[in-house]
């Protein structure tokens, strides 16, 4: 009888019961387990370390002392200078031409939502308001709303971001704070930093970086869902801005005002981010 002959490219299937095999099963096992429980060590060690350093971090800025008083004010000095360095950054970044997502009418919800009622007292009467253009320390310009209405009207549906964490679309429509300054010849003022807006009684106040302000988005708003703005939202004349969050947008604006330096800002003074970008 003739002999079986071997495939030469045929490897010869290991004894699997051999003392040797099952040596090294045992050794393979025993590696995988080690590295197993190394991996684990290191992962825990890491989240031990991570913790420790965060709360290292917090206790380091809860007694860091707090910022001067200035323009803002409220937060602690470090929170500040990394708010300060990131907006740099941000208006690095910025651009007219980066316009903020606009919706259909259909996406509006019916019900126009309100928050924060500071520097609207009860007793105002829409028919006497009266806007003040500060172009110069000598020189104040004086609007009526008709006056406003005759420029060219834009409408805009975006969603609105609200600093605390809630946002809604919303249908407006007014002015392009662009065109209202082309308008009224204020390329001088709008060459300046900023822009400053202010409620008639004071207490509400916001500083506008003039790059946003003079975004294509920027509206000088005087209706809302295709009527009036509520005087809860802010009429006669409010400011929208979609690149900034909720609190820059203030209502019922009564005096708009230009500088080189940061005007005052009610909510920065209270430890918020100056810029508030989107």
């Amino acid at each position: 009888m003739e002999e079986p002959i071997n495939d030469p490219g045929q490897t010869p299937k290991p004894n699997d019961t051999s003392p040797n095999h099952k040596i090294e099963e045992l050794d393979a096992e025993a590696l995988l387990d080690k590295q197993i429980k190394r991996r684990r060590f290191i992962a825990f060690g890491s989240f031990i370390v991570l913790q420790a350093a965060a709360f290292g971090g917090w206790k380091w800025l809860a007694n860091s002392p707090e910022e001067v008083k200035t323009v803002t004010a409220g937060a602690k000095a470090p929170l500040r200078r990394a708010l300060n360095q990131t907006e740099l950054f941000c208006r690095r970044l910025f651009s007219g031409n980066h316009l903020v997502k606009t919706y259909p009418k259909e996406m509006v919800p019916k019900n126009l939502r309100s928050n924060s009622y500071v520097g609207m007292p009860d007793n105002f009467n829409p028919a006497n308001w009266k806007m003040q253009v500060v172009k110069s320390p000598t020189e104040t310009l004086t609007l009526t709303i008709d006056d406003i209405k005759a420029l060219p009207k834009t409408e805009l549906i975006y969603d609105f971001k609200c600093v605390e964490g809630w946002d809604q679309i919303q249908h407006w429509a007014g002015v392009k704070f662009s065109d209202f300054v082309a308008h009224y010849k204020l390329d001088k003022q709008a060459a300046m930093e900023y822009v400053g807006f202010a409620t008639e009684d004071k207490q509400y106040y916001v500083g506008i970086d003039m790059p946003s302000a003079l975004h294509p988005q920027t509206l000088l708003a005087y209706e809302v869902n295709d009527g009036p703005i509520p005087i809860q939202n802010g009429a006669p004349l409010r400011l929208i801005i979609p690149v900034k969050y909720g609190i820059k947008n203030l209502k019922r604006i009564a005096t708009i005002s230009f500088s080189n330096q940061r005007p005052p800002d009610y909510w920065a003074e209270q430890g918020y981010d100056y810029y508030s970008g989107l």
